[in-house]
C-alpha cells in the first residue's frame, strides 16, 4: 500500500511515518512539496493520513494552514476524480470558539462536503493533547516543555496548579491509526477517538517529572499506563551526557558490593562481588526474602532452619542459570568456592531499610 502523510515533519507525522515505513510505501507532504509534484503522486496514493496544519500564529496563517490546505487537497482530488480515503488529524478544541478550533472546525466540515459531493470515504479524529517523544517543547504541549525544562535544569511555570489536561499517548495515536488504515472502512464520514485518555493536573505533572529527575537508584512504577508512556516521554528529553551515571560501590576485603535499583513497590536489585574463599550472609530474616543469581563463578550457598537447626546445602555456577532463593526463618550464606572472583545479582522483595533492615546475623 502507498500512503501520503501531510505534516510528515510534524510530532505526530515523524512518529507515524516511522511505523508506516515498516510495512508500506510513504510518501510525505512536506513545507517544501510543490502542489504539482503532489498533483502527480496522488493517482498511486491508497490512504491519505493528513496531518498537516497549523496551530500557534496568526489568525490568517491558522486559517490557510488548516482549513487553506485541506481545501486545496480536496480539489486536487476533485480534478483527478480520487475517492482516496482520508483520516484527518483534527482536534478536541473543533467544539471551541477560539481561532485554532474553528479552523479545525472549517476542515472538518470542508472534508464531509467533499466526501458527500465525492463518495469519499473520510476518518475524523479530534485528538487532545498528544504527547510522546519528538514534540517540540516551548511550543504547544506542556508535557514537551516540562520535560525538557526540567531534564536541562530550567524552571518551569506554573500558573494554575489544579488546571487538568487531558493526554493521549503518541504511540496509542499511532496505533489508532494504523489499525484504522488496516481495517475495511465504512462509507461518508466516521469520527473516532484514541483510548486511552490520560488526566492529570499540572502540579502532579510536574511532581512526577521531577520524581523522575531524581530517580537514580529509586525506581518508579512504569510498566504500564500514564506512568509507562510518561516515563518514556521524559527519557526521550534527556541530555546525552545523561545518559549515563555513577553508583555507589561499597568495596571492603569481601569484594564489593552494589545496590542497582530501588523500585516503589516490588523490592531492590543489587549485585555483589565475593574473592575466593570469602563467605557473605551469615545472617537471617523473619520476612524479608531475597531471590540470588550466579552469573559468574561458584557459590555454595548453606542454610540452618533456626528452629529445627536442619541444614541445607547447595552448589550453582555460572554454567546454568538458577535462582536460589532465601527463606525467612532460615540462616543462611554464600561462599565462593571457585579460583577467580563470584559476580551474584540479587533481589530483595523491599527496599532496604537502614532502621528496619530485618537482618539479624547468626551461625550456620
Amino acid at each position: 500500500m502507498t500512503i501520503l502523510v501531510t505534516g510528515s515533519e510534524g510530532f505526530i507525522g515523524k512518529n507515524l511515518v516511522k511505523h508506516l515505513r515498516l510495512s508500506h510505501d510513504v510518501i510525505e507532504f512536506t513545507s517544501d512539496t510543490t502542489w504539482k509534484v503532489l498533483k502527480a503522486q496522488l493517482p498511486k496514493i491508497d490512504f491519505i493520513f493528513h496531518l498537516a496544519g497549523v496551530n500557534r500564529d496568526n489568525e490568517a496563517a491558522i486559517t490557510s494552514g488548516n482549513l487553506g490546505l485541506t481545501k486545496k487537497l480536496c480539489t486536487l482530488l476533485s480534478e483527478l476524480d480520487l475517492k482516496t480515503p482520508i483520516l484527518l488529524s483534527s482536534s478536541t478544541q473543533a467544539l471551541e470558539k477560539n481561532v485554532y478550533g474553528k479552523s479545525k472546525l472549517n476542515a472538518e466540515n470542508e472534508l464531509i462536503r467533499f466526501s458527500k459531493k465525492n463518495n469519499s470515504k473520510i476518518i475524523i479524529y479530534r485528538l487532545p493533547n498528544v504527547f510522546g517523544k519528538w514534540c517540540k517543547p516551548n511550543y504547544n504541549s506542556v508535557v514537551a516543555t516540562f520535560c525538557h525544562n526540567i531534564n536541562n535544569n530550567l524552571p518551569i511555570s506554573i500558573n494554575n496548579p489544579n488546571h487538568s489536561l487531558n493526554l493521549v499517548y503518541i504511540d496509542d495515536v499511532v496505533s489508532s491509526f494504523c489499525n484504522t488504515l488496516e481495517k475495511k472502512l465504512a462509507d461518508g464520514i466516521q469520527y473516532k477517538l484514541v483510548r486511552p485518555v490520560y488526566k492529570i493536573t499540572l502540579k502532579k505533572l510536574a511532581e512526577r517529572l521531577e520524581f523522575y529527575k531524581n530517580s537514580k537508584v529509586g525506581l518508579p512504577a512504569t510498566g504500564k499506563g500514564l506512568d509507562r508512556a510518561l516515563y518514556a516521554t521524559f527519557l526521550s528529553y534527556k541530555k546525552t551526557e545523561d545518559f549515563t551515571y555513577k553508583l555507589k560501590e561499597n568495596i571492603d576485603n569481601r569484594g564489593k558490593f552494589v545496590e542497582l535499583f530501588q523500585t516503589t513497590n516490588s523490592g531492590q536489585f543489587s549485585y555483589f562481588t565475593s574473592k575466593p574463599g570469602v563467605t557473605r550472609g551469615l545472617h537471617y530474616h523473619h520476612t524479608k526474602n531475597e531471590k540470588f543469581i550466579v552469573v559468574k563463578g561458584k557459590a555454595r550457598f548453606n542454610y540452618r532452619n533456626l528452629e529445627s537447626n536442619k541444614k541445607y546445602s547447595i552448589s550453582v555456577n555460572e554454567s546454568k542459570t538458577t535462582v536460589v532463593e532465601t527463606i525467612p526463618g532460615w540462616v543462611h550464606s554464600v561462599t565462593n568456592t571457585g579460583s577467580q572472583d563470584l559476580i551474584v545479582v540479587l533481589w530483595a522483595n523491599e527496599n532496604f531499610d537502614i532502621k528496619k533492615p530485618d537482618t539479624y546475623s547468626d551461625k550456620i
